[in-house]
């Protein structure tokens, strides 16, 4: 097998994106997954993009989600014109909603941390959420416009990636499980994999939620428990909802051509990515409860996806200790799509010798666990 300058072991959003960035650097790397590329939590996910804000971020979370939210923009016009595909960005604007006090409560406390961020929002009081979304369910209690929400669709946007690395002359090999390191002293030579050895120059860890058992291999720890997500899509013969809606960890996602996501799960379930009618028939409840007009849409299909964790709320984002030339993006939760962008771009900068756009301690791989970071928003 040829060798690679760059190889990035897992074809999910992360390592496609990582790859994408590398190549408008003129650098073509070699990325390799055991299955068909994107096909687990990337495209499980319903592809919520959160907004951007022009102040100085208030912490680490904040600015590599604003930063790719930016970056969202560019990207999906330039995949557009280099293959023609759209991603379905759209800037939709989403509703954040309350049906408790308690919900009511929490959501005044996010609308501060937004103002404190510079993200544009407004209230919007019970009687006239029916301006915005007429088919939500009128007893809602509270709600904040924002205006700036953004959305993609998943499986487009992978596909768009692919092609346009294909293009540029990236080496594609989905099917090809990861079979180990080969090493001399701190530095990585090779990939093993069923087709021989893979020589390699640097290399990156993406491989979502199967990150940590392929590092313990090696004999680094580096902990990507699954959370397991399921969502249901419905089918309407018209279009119920224009914007996003969410309502704390739950969120319906309205398509152009009248689909709705309802999303999502979260569970510890190992490595199932079997959907189960108990946690269907309570997404479908839920769905019911925020917008009642939907108990005349079809159920199209239902599904799960793996999110990778980490040791904290914060993705890996750095070189492994011990390696002089290994470097691991994984860990992003529920987070993944909306930070893939900025992620990629930190990941080249650390190829290139380059000084990182965003301070990278927070997400180094051998931290100690930090506080929690509430992101807010979710993908």
């Amino acid at each position: 097998m040829k060798s690679s300058d760059v190889t990035v072991i897992g074809g999910g959003v992360i390592g496609l994106s990582i790859a994408y960035a590398l190549a408008r650097q003129g650098v073509h790397a070699t990325v390799l997954d055991r299955d068909e590329f994107g096909r687990g939590a990337s495209w499980a996910g319903a592809g919520l993009i959160p907004p951007f804000t022009e102040r100085r971020a208030s912490g680490p979370m904040i600015e590599l989600r604003s930063w790719s939210a930016v970056l969202y923009r560019e990207w999906s016009a330039s995949l557009l014109e280099a293959t023609g595909i759209d991603n379905g960005y759209r800037k939709s604007g989403g509703l954040d909603i309350a049906m408790t006090p308690t919900e009511e409560r929490d959501l005044k406390t996010a609308a501060g941390r937004w103002r404190v961020e510079g993200i544009a929002s407004e209230r919007v009081g019970p009687g006239d959420i029916g301006r915005y979304e007429p088919s939500l369910n009128p007893e809602l209690r509270d709600a904040y416009f924002l205006p700036d929400r953004a959305q993609i669709r998943n499986p487009r946007h992978l596909r768009a990636l692919q092609a346009s690395l294909f293009a540029s002359g990236a080496t594609l090999l989905p099917r090809t499980p990861f079979g180990g390191f080969v090493r001399e002293g701190d530095r990585i030579t090779g990939i093993r994999t069923e087709g021989g050895i893979l020589a390699c120059g640097q290399v990156v860890m993406a491989a979502g939620s199967w990150s940590g058992g392929l590092m313990r291999e090696e004999g680094v720890e580096l902990a990507t428990p699954p959370l397991k997500g399921q969502v249901v899509l419905f089918r309407s013969d018209r279009p119920l909802l224009s914007r996003i809606i969410e309502r704390g960890k739950n969120y319906l996602v309205p398509r152009d051509d009248g689909r709705v996501l309802m999303g999502a799960t979260e569970e510890d379930a190992g490595f199932d990515t079997r959907s189960t009618p108990r946690a269907i028939r309570d997404l479908i409840d839920e769905a019911l409860r925020l917008c009642p007009g939907l108990a005349t849409a079809e159920v199209e299909r239902c599904w799960a996806g793996l999110r990778p964790g980490s040791i904290d709320t914060r993705p890996y984002i750095g070189r492994v200790p011990g390696f002089s030339n290994l470097i691991v993006a994984t860990g992003h939760k529920r987070a993944g799509i909306q930070l893939a962008p900025g992620t990629a771009e930190l990941v080249t900068d650390l190829i290139f010798g380059r000084e990182p756009g965003i301070n990278l301690a927070p997400f180094a791989p051998g931290r100690a666990a930090s506080p929690a970071d509430d992101i807010a928003f979710r993908s």
